[in-house]
């Protein structure tokens, strides 16, 4: 299993939000760049970001943050927020991102998914974030009426590289992951599976790590890590079953 250390970006700083909620930003770090770095240091694969501000303005936002932390990090990054269109998709895989994460567009255009993975096979995730199973969009801001397995399935033929699941209730509030919804929600899929929302302890990734079973190969991890709760050494460790 992969450890994915979160960085997400509002207003160009590194902050952690409580069940998405834009005005409960915790700002942890005024420059992302130096948090990805220190990531990177202690011995991370991947880093995860997210462009807040993008996700709920349908555009990228904090580009230059992003730019900054790919060019201070040799370690691969994916990328989710605000990103709708395959111009913005290319983008980001010409400034260095090595996975785009799309989850408003999957909702709303799924043919602009399919065809994104056909242009760049392996290098698309789909974020699907759900508060008690149903999917939320724009930035978590709007319910759909979308169940999260169905969305998954739409993709199980498009060559998705990976489902990243979160649970919205979950996410920022240090009470543990929903590992049975991410388990069955695995369970009906070929798609891999990256679980996301709500590590407080190594305990939940040792809760986790038998559910590599069921194809889930990694956890984001944001608010633990920052708070000093998990550490990114002891974390690669148990996902890695040492």
């Amino acid at each position: 299993m992969i450890l994915f250390p979160a960085i997400d970006l509002k207003d160009g700083k590194c902050v952690r939000l409580l069940r998405g909620d834009m005005q409960r930003a915790t700002v942890f770090n005024d420059s992302p760049a130096a948090q990805a770095k220190a990531f990177a240091n202690a011995g991370c694969e991947w880093l995860h970001l997210v462009d807040l501000n993008g996700a709920v303005e349908g555009h990228p936002v904090n580009r230059a943050a992003v730019e900054s932390i790919l060019k201070d990090v040799d370690v691969p990054t994916q990328l989710g927020g605000g990103i709708r269109t395959i111009e913005s998709i290319a983008q980001w895989f010409e400034a260095g991102v090595k996975r785009v994460i799309l989850g408003t567009i999957a909702v709303k255009e799924p043919g602009l998914v399919k065809a994104a993975c056909k242009q760049w096979p392996g290098q698309i995730a789909v974020g699907i974030d759900a508060r008690e199973g149903i999917v939320a969009v724009d930035g978590w801001t709007k319910q759909s009426t979308v169940r999260a397995l169905d969305l998954a399935l739409r993709f199980e033929d498009a060559g998705v590289s990976a489902i990243i699941y979160t649970d919205i209730d979950r996410d920022g509030a240090m009470g543990g992951v929903n590992v049975d919804a991410t388990v069955t929600l695995a369970q009906h899929l070929t798609t891999p599976v990256i679980a996301s929302g709500g590590v407080s302890s190594l305990d939940d990734l040792r809760e986790l790590k038998p559910t590599e079973e069921f194809g889930i190969v990694g956890a984001i991890v944001g608010r633990a890590l920052y708070d000093g709760r998990v550490t990114v050494p002891d974390a690669i460790r148990v996902l890695k079953g040492e």
